[in-house]
C-alpha cells in the first residue's frame, strides 16, 4: 500500500469516529444486528456448510488429478463439454454463495479454465433445486420458472463472456500452467475415490437439507425427516474408505490444504458477514440495520431500469443463506415491490454476496471480480426488466 493511501486510510477513519452518531438507535441497533448475523452464521453455516466444505476442497487440492481437470474444465477442454460440467456441477451441490467459494479456489487452483470455473461459480448458490422449487410454490410458479431458467443460462452464459473478456489471461495462464497429464498413480480405483467424494458431498447436502415450508407433502419432507440418517450412513462410507484405500502419507497434504483454504476464506467471509448484517441488518430480514428497509422497499417498486437495477445490486450484496431469500422476498413483495426487481434480487442474491465478493478477490484478482459482479448485476437487471415486462 502507497504510502498516500495509508494517509487517505487513516483520515477516513479519523473522520468516521469524528462524526459517529453515538446516540442513534439506529446506530446500536446496526450494531446489534452486525454481530446477530455473525452470531447466527457461526452457529447455523461453519459447522455444517464450511468445514465440510474445506474438506471437500482440499481433497479435490490433493487427490484429484491435474490431469483430469485439465481434461474436462481446463482451457483446452472443449466448451459443449467444459461449461455445462461446470455449470452442472455447481448445481449438484446446492449450496450458498459462501460454501461453494473453496470448491471454486480448489478447482480453478488445479488449473480449470477461467470460463468454466466460473460458470461453477455461479450455479452452485444460483440453480438450487429446492429453492427454485419453494419460490415457486411460495412466490407463483411463473417466478419459479423464470428464476430456473435464467439461473442455469447465466451460468454458462457469463463463464462463456469471463473467458471472452479475459482472453489474454486465459492464454497466458495456459501456457504458463501444467501440461495435461495422465491421472496420477495412486493405487486407487476410480470409483473409490468416487465414492470417497460421494460421502463427503453425501454429507455436505444432506446436513443443510432445509425444512420445507408449512404444507409440503412429498420427497422433500420426507427426505428432511431422514436427513440424520443419510448423513450417519454417508459419515459411516467416509469412515470406511479412508483407512481401506488411503495411506497415512496422503492424510497430511489434504489436511494441510483444508487449512489452507480456510485460513485464505474465513476471515475475509467473517469480515463480509459482519459489515453486512451492519447495513442490511440480521438473518431475520429485521428493519434494523443501518439502511432501513422501507428505503429498499420504497426504491425497488415497480419495474423500471433504476428498480430492477438497484434490486440487483442489493440482491448482490446482502448475504442470503440457502431458502433465506424466499421469505424475504415474499415480504418485500408484500411491500410493494415489483416482479421483475423481485427476480433480479433473486439471480443476483443467491450468486454473490459481499462476503464472497471479497473471497473471489483474493483468487481473482480486483479486475476479473469486478467484471464477475458486473455482469451478473447486468444480467439479472436485464433479466427483471424483461420478465416485469411480461409479468
Amino acid at each position: 500500500m502507497k504510502e498516500r493511501h495509508k494517509l487517505a486510510l487513516i483520515v477516513g477513519v479519523f473522520l468516521a469516529f469524528w462524526f459517529l452518531p453515538i446516540g442513534s438507535e439506529r446506530l446500536w441497533g446496526a450494531v446489534r444486528e452486525s454481530l446477530s448475523l455473525a452470531h447466527w452464521y457461526a452457529r447455523e453455516h461453519v459447522l455444517l456448510c464450511l468445514i465440510p466444505a474445506f474438506f471437500i476442497a482440499g481433497a479435490v487440492a490433493v487427490f484429484v488429478s491435474r490431469g483430469a481437470v485439465m481434461k474436462y474444465l481446463g482451457p483446452q477442454a472443449r466448451g459443449l463439454v467444459a461449461y455445462p460440467v461446470g455449470a452442472v456441477s455447481g448445481s449438484i451441490l446446492a449450496v450458498c454463495s459462501c460454501t461453494v467459494l473453496p470448491l471454486f479456489s480448489s478447482i480453478h487452483q488445479r488449473g480449470a479454465g477461467l470460463g468454466p470455473a466460473t460458470a461453477f461459480l455461479y450455479s452452485g448458490p444460483a440453480i438450487n433445486v429446492l429453492a427454485i422449487i419453494l419460490t415457486a410454490r411460495v412466490l407463483g410458479w411463473e417466478l419459479g420458472i423464470a428464476r430456473a431458467v435464467g439461473a442455469i443460462l447465466f451460468a454458462v452464459v457469463i463463464g462463456l463472456l469471463m473467458q471472452v473478456i479475459f482472453r489474454k489471461d486465459a492464454e497466458e495462464r495456459a501456457e504458463n500452467g501444467p501440461m495435461i497429464l495422465p491421472d496420477d498413480a495412486k493405487g486407487r480405483r476410480l470409483w473409490q475415490d468416487g465414492l470417497f467424494f460421494l460421502a463427503m458431498i453425501g454429507i455436505l447436502v444432506f446436513a443443510n437439507w432445509a425444512k420445507p415450508a408449512e404444507g409440503v407433502t412429498g420427497f422433500w419432507p420426507a427426505v428432511h425427516s431422514a436427513k440424520w440418517f443419510l448423513v450417519g450412513a454417508f459419515a459411516v462410507l467416509l469412515a470406511a474408505s479412508l483407512p481401506a484405500w488411503f495411506c497415512k502419507d496422503e492424510m497430511r497434504p489434504w489436511v494441510d490444504s483444508t487449512w489452507g483454504f480456510a485460513r485464505q476464506i474465513m476471515p475475509l467471509l467473517l469480515a463480509g458477514v459482519l459489515v453486512a448484517g451492519f447495513l442490511l441488518g440480521g438473518p431475520d430480514g429485521s428493519d434494523r440495520g443501518l439502511i432501513p428497509s422501507s428505503w429498499i422497499e420504497q426504491a425497488v417498486g415497480g419495474n423500471s431500469l433504476r428498480a430492477n437495477a438497484l434490486a440487483s445490486v442489493i440482491g448482490a450484496f446482502m448475504y442470503f443463506a440457502t431458502l433465506t431469500e424466499v421469505p424475504i422476498l415474499e415480504g418485500l413483495i408484500n411491500s410493494g415491490m415489483g416482479r421483475g426487481p423481485a427476480l433480479a434480487l433473486l439471480l443476483a442474491g443467491p450468486a454473490l454476496s459481499l462476503p464472497s465478493m471479497l473471497v473471489i478477490r483474493s483468487v481473482l484478482g480486483t479486475k476479473k471480480t469486478l467484471v464477475y459482479i458486473a455482469l451478473v448485476a447486468v444480467f439479472s437487471t436485464a433479466a427483471g426488466l424483461a420478465y416485469g415486462a411480461l409479468a
